[in-house]
Parts: C-alpha cells; sequence; structure tokens
C-alpha cells in the first residue's frame, strides 16, 4: 500500500534544460521573425553563423592555421586575390565568386567546401544564403556585441499589452510574441508568485504565515502586494546569500587547494565579503575593481584587500616534486581566462598557444592580458575581530619581546649555573620540554626560546617583573589566535618580465610584451607608465566597454527564466549564439549603467515585469510554434540549485539555523566519501546550529565534494562557472530519500506532521494548500514516510 502509494504521488521529476549550442543558422530565421528572403540578408544574423560554423576555422583570425591564404572573417581578405589568381567573394556576382563555385560542388569532389574531412557540411538553403548575400552586395558588419550598446526606443505599446504595471521588458517580449503570432501567459496565481519570487530572490521558501498575508494583501491591490514583496525580499540578509552563491560560481570558489593532494584552505572571509558586498548593493563597478585590484586602491581597506581573494581561487598543486614556476603560470592561465568569461564573456584562454581561431584575439594580446596577473605574490592576510585592536597588540608584543630578550641577554651564566645544581630528582620533576632541552647536545647553542623556558623554570621563577611580562605576551597571543587567515594578491614593487610562450609552453618564451588589452575592444589608456591590475579593472567597468554590462544582465535573466537572451553566456564571441531579443539586451545593458550598476535595481526590474510574473503552464499554440520558450511567452518551473534544495529541507523541517557568515561547517553526508580521494580526511559532523546551517556554507572539497551538492549538479571549483546544469537521474531521489541529512530532516518533519497535521507539512514543503486527493495519499502512509516523500516531491526541490 505504501510503495503504491509512494510512486502514484512522486510522479515525474525535475524538468531537464535542454543544453545545445545555438550557432546554426535556423537560429538566425527563427529569432529574424520573418521568411529570410523577403527582406535584405544581414550578415550578422544570417552569414555569420554559417562561416563561423563551417569556415572560420580554416579561413578565420589565426593566421598560422589559414588555408590557402583565404580570411572569410574579414570584408579585405574575402575579396582579396588569392596567390592562386582567384577571388572568393565578388560582390553582386556570385557567378564568378570562388566561394559559390567551391561550396556547389559534389561532396566527393576535392575541391568542395567545406571538406569531406572536416565533417562539416552544408544546407541547400545555406547555400542559398551564401549566393543571395553576395549578390545584395556582400555587405559585413561588425560583430554584433562588440558594437557598444544602444538605448532602443521602446517598441509601440498595443492594445493587447493594457496591464497597468507592465514595464519596458515587457514592450519588447510582447513585440516579439506578436511578430510571431503568439501571446503571453496569464499572470501565475499569487501563492506561485510568492514562491517563485522568494526562492529567486533570498534562495528559501516563504513560510506560511508570510503566504496568507501576501494572498490577502494581493486581494486588495495586487500590484501594491507584490512590489511591497519584492522590496521586502532584496532588503533581506538571505538575498545576498542566494546572489553571492551566484557569484561564488563564476568566482570558483571552494574550501580546498585542489589538484590531487586537495588540502583544506582558508578563504571564506572572501566568501562572506562577497554575501556583505551584494547585501549593501555595492554597485557592480566597484564591485569589480575591489575583487580584481583592491589592494591597489588608494588606502585600500583590510576589505578591499580580501575581495582580491576572487583571484586566489585558483587550485593549488602541493605534490612534491613539482615545478612550482610551471603552476605559478597555470594559476595565471586561470585568471586570464577567468577574467575574459566572467565580465568580457569571451573564450579569451583559446588565445594561449596561438592567435584566436574565431574571435578577433591575438596570442600576444593574450599574453598582454598576462601581463597584469604575472606581477603579484600571493600572501597571506590575517584578519582579526573589529573590536581587536590587532595593530596595537602587535607593537606592543613586539616590546615585550624585546625586554625579555634583554633580560635573557645577562642570564646565560645564571643558566648554566642553576642547571649545573640540578639534581637527578630535580629534573626529572621539571616539564617534559624542560627535559628534553636539558638533555640536548650541549655543544649545539640554545635558541632563545629555550633560554626562557630554562630561565623561566629556575632563577626566573622568583623574578615577578620577567613572570608579568610572560603572562601578558601569552595573552597577547591568544587574542591574536582569534584572527583568522585568508588568502589575498598583493603587487610586487618589481614587476616581472612576460613574454609570449610558444604554443602556450612557459619553457619556450619568445617575444616581450608589457600590459595592455584586445585591440578589438575599446582603447586602454596607455600614458600612464607600469599599467597594472587596477587599470585593468577599470577599463574592464569602463562605459565604453560594449561587454561587461551585456554580459552580466544576461547572466542575471538567465537565472530568472532558465537561459540568457544569449544562450551562450560565456561566449559572446563569433561562436556564441545570437541574442533572441537584441534590442531588450541592449536596453537592460544602457539602462544597468544608467542605474548606478545597482544589481538590485535590475532584480527589482526583471521580477516586477508581466514577463517573469506569467504562468509556466504549457499551452498547446506554444508547445507548437515555440518549444523552446525562445520567445518568452510562459515563464518555466525550474528545479533548484543543489544548495537551495537544502535549504528547503532545512526550512520546511523547522531545522534551518539563520546564522550568517563564518568558517565553512560539516553538515552529515554519507560514510566513506573522504576515502575517495588521494588523502584520506577527516569530516567532524558539525553538532548545534553549524549542523544546519544553509547549503552554501557547507565545506567543499574539490576532489571530494558532498554527495548531496554533487548529485544536484553543484560546480566543484575547479573553474568558473557561468551557468549550473539541471539534470535528472534516479540518484536525486535516492538523495532525497536516504542521504544522511535529509533523513534527518524527513525526522523533524515528521513531529511537525504529529503535531501539526499533514496539511500544514505539505504547505512547508510547497507553499500551497493540498488538494483532497493528496491528502488521502498522504493519509495511507506512516508520519515517516509521509515526511520522506514530501521532501522528495518534484514541486518541493523546483521553485513552483
Amino acid at each position: 500500500m505504501q510503495e503504491n502509494a509512494v510512486k502514484s504521488f512522486l510522479g515525474n521529476c525535475q524538468e531537464s534544460i535542454p543544453l545545445f549550442f545555438l550557432a546554426n543558422v535556423s537560429f538566425a530565421y527563427l529569432i529574424a521573425g520573418s521568411p529570410l528572403f523577403a527582406e535584405q540578408i544581414q550578415f550578422n544574423r544570417d552569414v555569420r553563423p554559417i562561416l563561423s560554423e563551417n569556415c572560420l576555422a580554416c579561413h578565420g583570425f589565426d593566421h598560422a592555421k589559414r588555408e590557402a591564404g583565404l580570411r572569410l572573417d574579414t570584408r579585405e581578405g574575402a575579396l582579396a586575390t588569392l596567390d592562386s589568381g582567384h577571388v572568393a567573394v565578388q560582390p553582386g556576382k556570385p557567378d564568378t565568386s570562388e566561394l559559390v563555385r567551391r561550396i556547389l560542388l559534389k561532396e566527393d569532389d576535392d575541391e568542395c567546401m567545406p571538406p569531406a574531412s572536416s565533417v562539416k557540411k552544408l544546407s541547400d538553403k545555406q547555400r542559398q544564403i551564401l549566393q543571395t548575400w553576395i549578390e545584395q552586395g556582400a555587405e559585413y558588419e561588425k560583430h554584433w556585441s562588440f558594437i557598444p550598446p544602444v538605448k532602443a526606443e521602446l517598441p509601440v505599446r498595443t492594445n493587447e499589452l493594457n496591464a497597468e504595471h507592465a514595464n519596458p521588458i515587457d514592450w519588447f517580449v510582447h513585440a516579439k510574441l506578436v511578430q510571431n503570432g503568439l501571446t503571453p501567459s496569464k499572470e501565475a496565481d499569487p501563492t506561485t508568485l510568492i514562491r517563485r519570487l522568494s526562492l529567486d530572490i533570498t534562495g528559501l521558501p516563504p513560510t506560511i504565515p508570510e503566504v496568507d498575508a501576501f494572498v490577502a494583501n494581493w486581494a486588495i491591490n495586487a500590484n501594491d502586494a507584490y512590489n511591497d514583496l519584492a522590496d521586502r525580499l532584496l532588503r533581506s540578509p538571505s538575498y545576498g546569500e542566494r546572489w553571492g552563491r551566484w557569484w561564488l560560481d563564476q568566482a570558483r570558489y571552494a574550501d580546498s587547494n585542489g589538484y590531487s593532494v586537495d588540502s583544506p584552505r582558508q578563504i571564506w572571509k572572501y566568501r562572506d565579503w562577497v554575501i556583505d558586498a551584494l547585501n549593501r548593493d555595492m554597485p557592480f563597478d566597484q564591485f569589480t575593481i575591489e575583487q580584481l585590484a583592491g589592494d591597489l586602491l588608494p588606502g585600500a581597506t583590510e576589505q578591499q584587500k580580501i575581495a582580491t581573494g576572487f583571484h586566489r581561487n585558483t587550485q593549488i598543486n602541493q605534490e612534491g616534486g613539482i615545478d612550482v614556476e610551471q603552476f605559478r603560470i597555470d594559476s595565471i592561465f586561470d585568471r586570464v581566462a577567468t577574467t575574459g568569461t566572467v565580465f568580457l564573456g569571451l573564450s579569451v584562454g583559446c588565445a594561449q598557444c596561438h592567435d584566436h581561431k574565431f574571435d578577433p584575439i591575438l596570442q600576444k594580446e593574450y599574453y598582454q592580458l598576462f601581463a597584469f596577473f604575472n606581477n603579484q605574490e600571493e600572501p597571506t592576510l590575517t584578519v582579526y575581530p573589529p573590536e581587536l585592536n590587532a595593530a596595537d597588540l602587535i607593537a606592543e608584543k613586539k616590546q615585550l619581546d624585546k625586554v625579555i630578550r634583554d633580560v635573557m641577554a645577562k642570564m646565560d651564566s645564571a643558566i648554566e649555573t642553576w642547571e649545573a645544581e640540578l639534581t637527578e630528582e630535580q629534573r626529572m620533576e621539571l616539564p617534559k620540554e624542560t627535559q628534553k632541552i636539558l638533555s640536548g647536545d650541549k655543544k649545539k647553542k640554545r635558541t632563545a626560546p629555550q633560554k626562557e623556558i630554562l630561565y623561566a623554570e629556575g632563577i626566573g621563577a622568583t623574578d615577578v617583573d620577567f613572570k608579568k611580562t610572560r603572562d601578558r605576551i601569552r595573552q597577547i597571543d591568544t587574542m591574536l589566535e582569534q584572527g583568522v587567515n585568508t588568502l589575498v594578491m598583493k603587487e610586487l614593487a618589481q614587476p616581472r618580465k612576460t613574454t609570449v610562450f610558444v604554443q602556450g609552453d612557459f619553457t619556450r618564451p619568445s617575444e616581450e610584451v608589457t600590459c595592455s588589452t584586445p585591440s578589438v575592444l575599446h582603447s586602454l589608456d596607455k600614458t600612464k607608465s607600469n599599467l597594472n591590475r587596477l587599470d585593468l579593472a577599470q577599463w574592464i567597468v569602463s562605459p565604453a566597454n560594449p561587454l561587461t554590462s551585456r554580459v552580466i544582465v544576461n547572466r542575471v535573466w538567465q537565472n530568472y527564466f532558465g537561459r540568457g537572451l544569449v544562450e551562450s553566456e560565456n561566449d559572446f564571441g563569433m561562436q556564441g549564439a545570437l541574442p533572441t531579443h537584441p534590442e531588450l539586451l541592449d536596453w537592460l545593458a544602457v539602462e544597468f549603467i544608467e542605474q548606478g550598476r545597482s544589481l538590485k535595481a535590475l532584480h527589482k526590474l526583471i521580477v516586477t515585469s508581466n514577463t517573469y510574473r506569467q504562468s509556466s503552464i504549457d499551452r498547446p499554440e506554444l508547445r507548437e510554434k515555440d518549444r523552446e520558450n525562445t520567445f518568452l511567452g510562459k515563464q518555466r518551473r525550474l528545479r533548484l540549485d543543489a544548495e537551495i534544495v537544502r535549504d528547503v529541507g532545512l526550512s520546511a523541517s523547522g531545522l534551518l539555523s539563520s546564522k550568517m557568515g563564518g568558517a565553512p561547517v560539516y553538515p552529515p553526508i554519507p560514510d566513506g566519501v573522504m576515502n575517495q580521494g588521494q588523502v584520506k580526511r577527516e569530516w567532524k559532523v558539525s553538532t548545534g546550529e553549524d549542523r544546519y546551517r544553509r547549503g552554501l556554507y557547507t565545506f567543499l572539497y574539490r576532489a571530494t565534494p558532498p554527495p548531496s551538492l554533487n548529485v544536484f549538479d553543484a560546480p566543484e571549483g575547479n573553474s568558473s562557472c557561468t551557468r549550473r546544469i539541471r539534470s535528472n537521474t534516479p540518484l536525486q531521489a535516492l538523495t532525497l530519500l536516504n542521504d544522511a541529512a535529509f533523513f534527518e530532516f524527513a525526522k523533524a518533519l515528521e513531529k511537525i506532521i504529529e503535531h501539526n497535521g499533514i496539511e500544514v507539512a505539505f504547505q512547508r514543503c510547497t507553499s500551497r494548500t493540498p488538494r483532497a486527493d493528496e491528502i488521502e495519499i498522504l493519509g495511507k502512509l506512516d508520519r515517516l514516510s509521509a515526511a520522506r516523500v514530501l521532501l522528495n516531491l518534484d514541486e518541493t526541490v523546483t521553485r513552483e
């Protein structure tokens, strides 16, 4: 009976999000919204995807790999007369263009392009596009992402978009829907909206009283109730925890060093800095500058130095016999690639060994970026509690140490006399450490600390001033032990020499380079000598940068809709996807800058839109015309991130601790997990409220992450993660049923069922009131089984 009830109640598992690369030109047709040949061919929309996917690997930016001298990524290259005498593209003359002749040959012809060996094949439609493009003049366009965004005029508001609270996002989205013969979905019900919004902004489900209050306020004035809810959630400290995890993914944060040894590291002060900065709504340009170069700011504060932990999240190899310089270089490779991915949305790392095959980034330019990160040492910063005046204590201790040294300098003969007069019985009564010193080789000169110990045990025992001084030093040491170490960056006084590495091999240096940035983007002020990371950070956040604001608003959008306006959120280059709503993307990017780069303002704008507030219920016409919801005719059901799955279980069971920040914690994990790596490590399960803290605070070993996080697709921290996958596996259901932590949640939820009833437990898990048939099924189970089922529901681990 129980088994059948469980099976019937669990239903389907989480929705998976398809991951595919949208470089196929058919996607360009889709977003164009009208028949291709009824209008002028557009290079970026229609032609570039074909060339990028099929031609540029051999005929693109990388001159070293360029075949037959033909370059197709620029108009000059395409129109040039080759050594063979042929011209690939003759504007207005497709019949005499060598490119057209080659693409129309039979596949088994040696001159057919792309060649059969490339395993690439043009469709008839793609061939026709290229011919029509040449016939229309073969005009090129600069890649869309390298053109600064411009705030497009808002589309005309139609009668169909009559909701009073529609904002500019809705106008752009609605225009695209109308263009494709579609209409938006109705607004979701208030219970769905408060759960969706609470989980999206704070990563925690709403409480039953919060749901009841919101529904009551909604009945009075729905729009005011919703706006008040959004404001309250954005003010919550939990906002910084939920969106802090979003940023830590990109920062490749973890609590261990990585590689096979994977020793623990202490860098959680950086994690806490991120949470605090987001809660304070630090402008994103300042947020960026402090992480890349906080130590170089005038009068840099301790917190600004902590922020530079962003680039100390690289792995550290502690294996014996390694080449230290090799792994220092590897860390810089990681920093260059991460900077390019996170802030520019470009695969800069692809230019490490050669010129980029697709994007206009030279290998030399890669090493000019490398030079910014080659001039640092990697120290540890000790951070003390704010109430502790560490500087004064350290100075006092230094002075007291000198007093002790001065005393000891005069006591050598007195110590020798005392030692010579000791009887064997007296020696045996001394502390073990003192006995060890006395039994040591007398030919070796004793150290100052050894002399101090002997003096303290001997004639110094009656020296009141000496004893007071020593006690004060110990007291200071105890207070200074409250300090926490964290990894930071610090600029070298004398810059290192940087060269291009032949094929990326650090043992093969060639041309020397200095700090600079890719020429395809806005210029860097080179009037200053000795450029450093601060100059790079300021260049990245410059309003002239066409990429960063687009990249960030796209990643925020991605979290709310499951996919960005540009699906390839980590690649805005030639191989990346075209934006589905280019005008909206640029409008948001400019608005973000105009609003002072406030992430909270961006969140508020998105979540208060009709587009976000739509129902996620499927509709036949959307399934037929827009199966992937490209045009945003509805919302999407999204399975929660791994840490939030844990947080929902903690919240539903009443165990959740609200404690913020501090050292990572060790919740229960399956036995044997810490034996899986090269080094067996202890996992001492936390006690008290630390046992029940949010998933964000769980200690993360890169080599052996907690299985409950791993199975729900949490990144391991080896490299920057700009989008989490959402898999759907039986292991997830088994984890929710049997993992030690989740079983503990179920035991706590069982008590709630016992005292408050199954309906309350259901509401705590799903935020809604159960139906009669659901109560009937759950009623056939014992309380513990019912609790385990509730924590395993698709609704429980999905945002709605």
